[in-house]
């Protein structure tokens, strides 16, 4: 799957839902799973932290889908040629 493939899909999930939210409550959430990625990274349990990335992203591509930023490009954008 690509970036901008997983990101349709959460945006056909979710983005009802998150427009109704907020941006700024949709990125707290972004912000509570990344401290969540955390405790799961100091536990070292492998489930919980493929669980928690995945979170991660999706809370990710929400906050994208509501300022209308195309992650996939601006990934790519950013990281093609990075510096050495």
């Amino acid at each position: 799957m690509h970036i901008r493939e997983a990101q349709e899909l959460i945006r056909g999930a979710y983005y009802r839902r998150d427009s109704k939210r907020g941006l700024y409550a949709t990125f707290t959430w972004l912000v509570e799973e990344v401290g969540e990625l955390a405790d799961a990274l100091l536990s070292e349990r492998m489930e919980s932290i493929e669980e928690e990335l995945a979170d991660v992203l999706a809370w990710l591509l929400s906050v994208a889908n509501l300022v209308g930023v195309d992650l996939e490009t601006a990934f790519k954008k950013k990281y093609t040629n990075p510096p050495l």
